[in-house]
């Protein structure tokens, strides 16, 4: 796949010449997490510009670790993980639980992304303990330009959750005032809502039980299970802003 061969015949060397280049472990995140659009594979890596997300769709294709319907090149064409691809699951997620174990919190968070962390959540939001019809929350994070300040997350009956940056023009149901840091935050597993609100740092207005809820609802990090041992041990790394 690359120009920059190990020449080692180790598996571990072989397997790094497809996974280590650049945005590829983020990308293969995204397909194990569902995304299969080229437009939902762009929406989780916001920052990797369609030109090398394209670039290396094709060479994880060649490598036969994903797969493309064989429908014409356009903006129906859906990307899936081979067997291959799929075995790769636990690897991610073993990277994922590393990081969030070992990496110091600070680095984390000097790389904030409103668009990642809605995205982030629309896909893992539990629609379980929310009302069964179409239900509005909007988030306002009051530090951002007007151009990133709302964003809006609609379930729908049939528990479908879409994303909107634009108003979709539906009564809001419950309306979140929070600090972007303080809500990835929050997504990580880093703070709990309950300690938030009693900080005076996220306020909220409107339904009553998805306020009292939000804890269950909200969709967190897959990691956020794993504690934070970094700051804990003194022996964390510090990743490279």
């Amino acid at each position: 796949m690359t120009n920059a061969s190990y020449k080692q015949f180790c598996p571990v060397a072989m397997a790094a010449e497809i996974l280590c280049t650049r945005w590829t472990v983020v990308l293969l995140r995204e397909l194990i997490a569902g995304s299969t659009r080229f437009n939902e594979l762009r929406r989780g890596v916001p920052r990797m510009s369609p030109a090398l997300l394209s670039k290396r769709l094709r060479e994880l294709e060649a490598a036969g670790v994903v797969e493309r319907d064989q429908r014409p090149d356009g903006p129906d064409a859906a990307y899936r993980l081979t067997p291959a691809g799929q075995d790769l699951q636990p690897v991610i997620e073993a990277i994922g639980m590393w990081g969030q174990k070992w990496v110091e919190t600070e680095p984390s968070l000097d790389n904030l992304d409103p668009e990642l962390l809605m995205w982030d959540m629309r896909r893992n939001l539990d629609t379980d303990p929310v009302p069964k019809r179409q239900t509005v929350i909007e988030f306002i994070y009051p530090e951002l330009p007007p151009s990133q300040r709302n964003w809006w997350l609609i379930v729908e009956p049939d528990q479908s959750v879409d994303l909107c940056h634009v108003d979709p023009g539906f009564d809001v149901d419950l309306f979140i005032n929070v600090d972007l840091r303080t809500m990835t935050e929050i997504w990580m597993g880093l703070r709990s809502v309950a300690r938030a609100v009693d900080d005076g740092a996220i306020s909220m207005m409107g339904n009553t039980d998805l306020t009292d809820s939000m804890q269950s609802w909200l969709g967190l990090s897959p990691f956020a299970k794993q504690e934070k041992l970094a700051a804990a041990s003194g022996g964390g790394v510090y990743a490279p802003s």
